[in-house]
């Protein structure tokens, strides 16, 4: 067995079930290294933390999995895979259905760390993060597979990650049946079209499901402004279920727009445009020609990928929710989220107060939200508590 000795006064994240050790706080690797190795990781005292998968390429060294001293054999990551689905059925009592849609299973949230899974009907998809677990892929498949009882499985990498972890790109490659190409699914009584081998993430954002529908509870009898709008959740809940007036979508994906739009003929809904644009440019046009709404949704992409980017993600918010409230009508509600795992709640509303400060408009908080249960979170894993979605009231 591989082992890795840590730096001293470094081992303390690692006891308390922290699962990403970084190179910087390793002092030695005894024994063979190649990624997907499995390794059992020491303090600099010699006492025994925990078993993982190595990594040479990448920043996070070693990902932990089980903090006694036992093999990461075939026993392990069906158990673990069990655990995260049975969650799911039992507790939050999500049944598969032909155009329903969960994640179930969930990296580090599920104590597996690199490994993203959800459902849509009767097929999955899953997203590896990490070389050491693409090492063991046809096991996870397999099991994934006699688990869940699905007719497909499509492996799916994000490239941004891929190049930190020295993955290969693999877009899709399915085993089982392909899904269909135009998959549909039904959320909060909403339906949408679902592409799983070319959307982004895993086909679809399930993570904002609750939030979707508690935003569409302040849109009656207004004018909406969805802001980053993909492919058109938040604007088709609020005029389904919120009753709003009017709902207009940006997005700077070209594709996205398009299937917005044919989500808006799915739904029966005409009170919807959806349009391409920079939403930066698109903020500044629409005060430039004195526009004004009931409400705005800011849903943007990650803006903090290492922690070496959190100050630009932080200016990056400022900017964008200070120029959001530019179109905001007195009284009117900001529904604005953060998908950054390095940026934390209070500094998301920090920079919310400062966007306040700089408009010269009293912000409300009216809910402090974060992603839908099927994304739990860990308490050992603050990073885990990424989605931030705040419900303003703004004077």
């Amino acid at each position: 067995m591989t082992r890795v000795t840590l730096l001293p006064r470094r081992a303390r994240p690692f006891f308390a079930r922290h699962p990403w050790l970084f190179a910087g706080s390793i002092a030695r690797v005894d024994g063979p290294s190649e990624p997907g190795t499995e390794v059992s990781v020491f303090s600099h005292e010699g006492q025994f933390i925990a078993r993982g998968l190595i990594n040479p390429r990448s920043a996070i060294r070693v990902r932990l999995y089980r903090w006694d001293d036992q093999p990461l054999d075939e026993a392990f990551w069906r158990d673990r895979i069990d655990q995260a689905v049975t969650l799911r059925e039992r507790t939050l009592g999500y049944t598969p259905g032909d155009d329903s849609a969960c994640r179930i299973l969930f990296s580090e949230s599920d104590t597996l760390s690199g490994l993203t899974v959800d459902r849509y009907g009767g097929w999955i998809v899953a997203q590896v993060t990490s070389l050491a677990l693409l090492s063991r892929r046809e096991m996870i498949e397999r099991l994934l597979m006699e688990r869940t009882g699905a007719r497909g499985l499509t492996l799916r990498t994000d490239r941004s990650i891929a190049e930190q972890e020295g993955l290969p790109p693999i877009d899709s490659a399915t085993i089982g049946e392909d899904p269909p190409e135009d998959l549909l699914i039904r959320e909060n009584g909403v339906s949408y079209h679902v592409r799983l081998k070319s959307g982004q993430k895993t086909g679809f954002f399930l993570d904002q499901r609750d939030n979707r529908a508690a935003v569409a509870r302040y849109a009656t009898g207004k004018r909406v402004l969805d802001l980053f709008c993909y492919t058109g959740g938040f604007a088709l809940n609020a005029l389904v279920h919120g009753k709003a007036e009017h709902a207009l979508g940006f997005d700077s994906s070209a594709p996205a727009v398009e299937s917005a739009r044919a989500n808006a003929v799915l739904n029966g809904v005409s009170a919807a445009r959806f349009e391409t644009g920079d939403i930066f440019d698109v903020l500044g046009k629409l005060r430039e020609r004195g526009e004004r709404f009931g409400l705005v949704i800011c849903d943007p992409p990650k803006f903090a990928r290492g922690p070496k980017a959190v100050d630009d993600a932080l200016r990056g918010y400022l900017r964008l929710n200070r120029m959001a409230l530019d179109v905001l009508e007195p009284g009117g509600v900001l529904a604005t989220c953060s998908c950054s795992g390095l940026v934390d709640r209070d500094a998301f509303a920090s920079t919310l107060a400062q966007a306040g400060e700089l408009a010269g408009r009293a912000v409300q908080i009216l809910e402090s939200r974060g992603p839908s249960p099927d994304h739990p979170i860990l308490t050992s894993c603050p990073e885990t508590a990424y989605l931030k979605c705040l419900i303003c009231r703004v004077g």
